[in-house]
């Protein structure tokens, strides 16, 4: 484990730090009060801020006797309550979920209200603000588009100080919003054009279809990689294919390949 890769902890390990039972953490999980970062085989990862959370759930419950309704909205009440907490998460949450936070607290609204908008659970969407992760592709475009972003911008890409030149393999990644999906900067500043690398490991996809303005180009670098238009035009490229398609027609995709599949990926103008 490398020095900037966050701590996990699996159920039984999450529920001992909470002091619950394995079987609780599902509940609440059901209860959508806490999602645990899943890894690309699909089991739950627990960060150290999911552990926080849990004890405070444990409290609420113990202590003041709340349902699992009562339980949400205080613990959005102590986010937006709290400058002190905001302050000591901003030192671990990433660039994506920070601006998210700041463009809900701009609009005014709830966890709950934003989630209910998009058709996710409030406890998705917290875990998003304050990690930068645990959602699907799609959910994530769905987001920024809600906001009148895009996934790009709120990544900080378009940022006017960036260098014209990047060298290899230093590429400026994306924050880790979906397992098993990492984006790299090929390109960054007010630009016509989103410039990414994708590295797709085994079984990542996009989770269901999205669209948006623009026209895209990707080309297969390696693995195998499905592509669906329109929901029923299916495309499997392997390395040295290309496609591109107007971005308008709803598309989703996934990795085929039994390794990583990487690929290039532009889209113009940048609206993902």
């Amino acid at each position: 484990m490398n020095d900037t890769e966050p701590v996990r902890y699996k159920v039984a390990e999450a529920a001992r730090l909470a002091g619950v039972s394995a079987s609780t953490l599902r509940l609440w999980e059901s209860q959508g009060l806490v999602v645990p970062f899943r890894s690309v085989t699909g089991h739950r990862q627990y960060s150290a801020d999911d552990v926080a959370r849990l004890k405070r759930i444990s409290w609420f419950r113990a202590e003041r006797g709340l349902n699992p309704a009562a339980i949400r909205e205080a613990l959005e009440a102590e986010d937006l309550q709290d400058p002190a907490a905001d302050a000591a998460e901003a030192g671990i949450s990433s660039e994506i979920g920070r601006r998210l936070r700041s463009l809900r607290h701009a609009s005014g609204k709830t966890l709950d209200q934003v989630a209910t908008d998009i058709g996710i659970t409030a406890s998705s969407l917290s875990t998003l603000e304050r990690t930068s992760q645990g959602v699907s592709f799609k959910t994530l475009h769905d987001i920024a588009d809600y906001y009148g972003t895009t996934a790009s911008r709120l990544s900080g890409e378009d940022r006017p100080e960036a260098s014209v030149l990047v060298r290899s393999g230093e590429w400026r990644a994306w924050p880790a919003t979906t397992p098993g999906v990492t984006v790299q900067l090929l390109a960054e500043g007010p630009v016509m054009m989103d410039c990414h690398r994708f590295i797709l490991a085994p079984g990542a996809t996009s989770e269901g279809a999205y669209s948006h303005d623009g026209e895209e180009f990707l080309h297969v670098l390696a693995g195998r990689l499905e592509l669906v238009l329109d929901f029923d035009q299916f495309f499997d490229l392997g390395p040295g294919d290309s496609l591109y398609f107007k971005s308008r027609r709803a598309h989703s995709w996934r990795n085929r390949h039994d390794g990583d599949t990487i690929l290039l990926w532009i889209n113009t103008p940048p609206t993902f």
